[in-house]
């Protein structure tokens, strides 16, 4: 049984869940604590009472633990690669290359630490200077998804740690095996006995008693539309600090004058790899008359070329989804789609294997228009919608007509067009012929809208969340 870790020692929870895997529902990937209440209670009071010291150790050593757990990260990717690919259902190579940029996060940040900018300012008042710092904020509470089990936890733990605060992280409940890995290997890094607390367990237990809590100081949360909503009134009813990221429903506009080729492979990436579980999916494709017959025909053959199977097998394009009611969701949507009058081009069907998993076929639907509920909600899953567009200015108003505002994405080989696209999309990143989906990890992540609320993640830019502004005057 894989226990949570409090206070620097591993602690049994009040119950256990099994870690199942989406690939094959007889093999079980371990078995997790799940926390209560009073067990997440006492994972902050050790993060408070670790606070005070942990924000005041030097830069190098925080450097130093941080990079040896990057370090043991990328030594080990094939194996958390191969434990995430099971337990989540992405593809191996997705599996390992997401281990990677956990690798790869810990160690950008291992160099921020030592990097923490301030200011030395003359003031309008002779003999008066002032100093600008930035300082920890406290103790922070990470509430991560499922999608990503290593690198969004990684991209919010790191920066946490870098910049002096404490934590009490919490993964998602259906992928609790990436997150312990990684709470292994910090709990063997050298961090002082309460600065890290895993607390497993449900969001209505763990999770409300993190956003509830008083000495929790700010909430870093990734996850649905709904629960970012409650978890923002949280921690506005008592003035926590919060950061949300939560949904998309990104565009993809694709020109007459796009490279055929880079457009159909820039699509199939961002609506369907990781088996479109990403907020940066690119679920509406916006494409011009000129080149829409031929792009639909493209798109269903290079369609017709991707091997749904087990996530571990080699050759195999896109795993399981991540479970039963995701998979009976995503049906829904596409018997949705269908009453709406959309023309189901491709997919969409659940499908067997040799393991009994939850495997769908990536669904494309055609001629749709943009007020659909297909076009307009978050699904979250393997389907996107292709919605006509009469001119690049069509496009444009089409890919801005949205609640959300996370990323977007144009094909085009015109200067013009793109340049244009970039400054007036309302979208937190742009691309320009290559997918939606993909961030480096030393950029700012964020979006618009109701995809995200509060600073960036990500990069420099993780600062202004994870640290906090003083100033100091001193008179000589």
């Amino acid at each position: 049984m894989h226990a949570n870790y409090i206070n620097g020692a591993w602690v049994d929870g009040v119950d256990t869940r099994n870690n199942i895997n989406p690939s094959n529902l007889a093999d079980i990937v371990g078995e997790y604590a799940q926390a209560d209440a009073a067990q997440t209670s006492q994972a902050i009071a050790a993060a408070r009472a670790a606070a005070y010291d942990w924000a005041r150790t030097t830069g190098q050593r925080r450097a130093d633990i941080l990079d040896a757990v990057g370090t043991e990260i990328l030594a080990r990717k094939e194996e958390l690669g191969r434990l995430l690919s099971r337990e989540e259902g992405k593809t191996l190579p997705e599996g390992i290359g997401e281990a990677s940029r956990a690798g790869y996060i810990f160690k950008f940040f291992a160099g921020e630490a030592l990097r923490i900018q301030g200011e030395k300012l003359p003031m309008t008042r002779p003999g008066v200077e002032a100093d600008v710092t930035r300082e920890p904020v406290g103790v922070v509470g990470i509430i991560a998804p499922w999608n990503f089990p290593i690198a969004i936890p990684a991209w919010k733990i790191a920066p946490a740690l870098a910049y002096g605060n404490t934590v009490v992280f919490k993964p998602a409940d259906l992928v609790p095996g990436s997150a312990w890995a990684l709470a292994e290997i910090l709990s063997r890094a050298g961090l002082p006995a309460g600065v890290f607390n895993l607390v497993m367990g449900r969001g209505g237990i763990v999770g409300q008693t993190i956003l509830d809590d008083k000495r929790v100081d700010a909430i870093s949360f990734t996850g649905s539309v709904a629960t970012g909503r409650r978890v923002a009134q949280a921690a506005m009813t008592r003035l926590a600090k919060v950061q949300l990221e939560m949904g998309g429903k990104n565009p993809m506009v694709v020109l007459d004058d796009a490279d055929l080729n880079v457009a159909v492979e820039s699509c199939i990436n961002g609506a369907f790899f990781s088996t479109g579980q990403r907020c940066t999916a690119s679920s509406r494709l916006i494409v011009q008359k000129g080149i829409y017959p031929r792009f639909v025909a493209a798109m269903q053959e290079r369609l017709k070329s991707l091997k749904v199977d087990d996530a571990l097998l080699a050759g195999t394009d896109i795993g399981p989804v991540v479970d039963e009611s995701q998979l009976a969701q995503n049906e829904q949507y596409v018997s949705i789609g269908r009453e709406e009058g959309a023309k189901l081009a491709y997919g969409g069907e659940r499908v067997k294997r040799a393991t009994e998993g939850f495997y769908m076929t990536p669904a494309l639907f055609v001629d749709c228009s943009n007020d659909l509920r297909i076009s307009r909600e978050e699904i979250f899953g393997p389907v996107a919608a292709v919605i006509p567009a009469d001119s690049f200015e069509h496009a444009l108003e089409l890919a801005n007509d949205t609640e959300f505002g996370l990323s977007s994405g144009i094909c085009t080989t015109s200067l013009k067009y793109a340049t244009q696209f970039k400054r007036d999309s309302q979208a937190g990143m742009v691309m320009v012929n290559c997918p939606t989906a993909g961030v480096d990890y030393h950029v700012p992540f964020g979006g618009r809208k109701g995809s995200s609320y509060g600073s960036r993640e990500q990069g420099r830019y993780a600062a202004e969340f994870y640290t906090s502004v003083k100033t100091a005057y001193t008179a000589a």
